[in-house]
C-alpha cells in the first residue's frame, strides 16, 4: 500500500518567519516518520540558491526539534539532477553589480546550511540521483548517508570556474584513499555511478529500478533508526566490488608535490591518461589550481569546522576584486563554449603574494561564526 504524500504542518511560528522568502524550489512533505525535503528547480538541475539555502536551514531547525519524526531524506525534483551546484550565475551578476553583500550573505547561509547537515543528530539521506556537483556536494556528502545510484554523476568543478573546491572539500577531499580528492579537485574529473561508491564518496549504491521501493519501505517503517535504516538498506544496495580505476593517480598527485611537480610527473608518465589530465589542467585557472593545492594541504590537518571558515574567507575573497572566478562562470554560464582568459593566463606568472592574500583572514565581522558544540 502506498503511503500517502502530506504537506509539512508548519507551525504559526515559521509561517511567519519565512513570509518574506518562502520558496516553492524546496519543498517539504512529510510521511509517516520520514520529513522529504525536494530540492525543486528541475530546470535549473536543482541549483542550489540564497532563498532554498535559507528555507532548508529552517526546516532541518525544526525537524531537529520534533521528536515524532525520525530521519530525513533529501532528494533532486526530476530525473536528472540531484543538485548540480549552487547558483553562480546569480552570484557573479551580483558582484558586477556591486551587490558583493549578497553573495557574501549566499556563501554565508550555504556553509551554515552544510555545518548543520554535518552535525545533524537524525538520520539524514541524500538520494544523489543524477547530477551532484558543488553545491549539491554540500547538501550529501557530510550527511550520514549518500546513496548513489547509476545515474549519479558526480564532480568538484570549481577550478573550470576559476574557483576553489567549496562545501567543505577542504575536509573531505584530502580524507578521500589514493589522493583522489586532490584529482578530482584540481583536473574536475566526474565519476560516475558505481565508482561514487568505490571512492567512499557515496556510502551505498542502489538502482533507480530500486529507489521507489527502498523509498517505500523507508516510509512504512514505524520505528526509523540508525540500524533499522542500515537494515533496509542492506536488502535494497548493491554490492560494488574492485577498486575505483585510479591509473597512477595515488604516484601523480602526491599531496607532497608542488603543482609544477604534478605537472612534471604527468608529462613524464606519458600515457594517453596522462595526456587526458595534462589537457584537462591546461584548461583550468592557473590561480585556482594554486589556490586548491594550498587548500588541501591545510585541510588535511583541519576540523570541519576550521575547513568551513576558511573556505568562507576564500570565497569573501573571490566577491572582492576581479578574480578569475567572474571570467569562469561567463564562459561556462553565460556565453557557454567561450575560452576564458585567466589572469594570469600560465601557472608560473601565478604570483605568490596573491596566494597567501587569499589565505589572510578578513576582518573579524566577516567571520562565519559556526557554533562551536559539534561533533566533527
Amino acid at each position: 500500500m502506498l503511503l500517502k504524500l502530506t504537506k509539512f504542518n508548519l507551525t504559526n511560528q515559521i509561517i511567519k518567519r519565512m513570509s518574506s522568502s518562502f520558496t516553492n524550489e524546496i519543498e517539504l512533505k512529510r510521511i509517516n516518520q520520514v520529513a522529504l525535503i525536494t530540492l525543486n528547480r528541475p530546470k535549473q538541475l536543482n541549483s542550489l540558491n540564497l532563498p532554498m539555502a535559507k528555507q532548508m536551514f529552517t526546516y532541518l531547525d525544526e525537524i531537529q526539534k520534533d521528536d515524532s519524526i525520525k530521519a530525513v531524506v533529501v532528494k533532486g525534483a526530476g530525473e536528472t539532477a540531484f543538485c548540480a551546484g549552487g547558483d553562480v550565475k546569480t552570484i557573479r551578476e551580483e558582484c558586477l553589480n556591486g551587490q558583493q553583500n549578497k553573495a557574501v550573505e549566499f556563501f554565508r547561509n550555504e556553509y551554515k546550511l552544510d555545518y548543520k547537515i554535518a552535525n545533524f543528530p537524525k538520520p539524514y539521506l541524500a538520494l544523489i540521483n543524477g547530477v551532484t556537483m558543488g553545491g549539491g556536494v554540500g547538501l550529501s556528502v557530510h550527511g550520514k548517508y549518500r546513496i548513489a545510484t547509476e545515474k549519479t554523476l558526480f564532480a568538484m568543478p570549481e577550478t573550470a570556474i576559476g574557483f576553489i573546491a567549496d562545501v567543505g572539500g577542504t575536509h573531505f577531499l584530502p580524507r578521500l584513499k589514493g589522493n583522489i580528492g586532490l584529482y578530482l579537485a584540481l583536473t574536475g574529473n566526474r565519476l560516475k555511478g558505481e565508482d561514487v561508491k568505490r571512492t567512499g564518496i557515496a556510502t551505498h549504491f542502489v538502482k533507480t529500478t530500486n529507489l521507489p521501493a527502498f523509498e517505500q519501505k523507508l516510509y512504512e517503517s514505524n520505528n526509523l533508526s540508525y540500524e533499522s535504516i542500515d537494515e533496509i538498506l542492506s536488502n535494497f544496495s548493491e554490492n560494488v566490488e574492485g577498486e575505483y580505476d585510479s591509473h597512477n593517480i595515488a604516484k601523480i598527485f602526491d599531496a607532497k608535490k608542488s603543482l609544477e611537480q604534478i605537472i612534471e610527473s604527468l608529462e613524464s608518465d606519458g600515457s594517453e591518461w596522462a595526456k587526458q589530465q595534462l589537457k584537462l589542467l591546461s584548461k583550468m585557472s592557473p590561480t585556482s589550481l594554486k589556490l586548491t593545492m594550498k587548500q588541501l594541504e591545510l585541510g588535511a590537518n583541519l576540523t570541519l569546522k576550521e575547513a568551513f571558515e576558511l573556505e568562507y574567507q576564500l570565497c569573501l575573497r573571490f566577491t572582492s576584486f576581479k578574480s578569475d572566478f567572474l571570467e569562469g562562470v561567463r564562459c561556462v554560464l553565460v556565453d557557454r563554449g567561450d575560452t576564458p582568459k585567466w589572469n594570469p593566463p600560465t601557472i608560473d606568472k601565478v604570483d605568490e603574494k596573491l596566494v597567501n592574500w587569499f589565505f589572510n583572514p578578513q576582518s573579524s565581522d566577516l567571520k562565519l561564526d559556526l557554533p562551536y558544540n559539534s561533533k566533527l
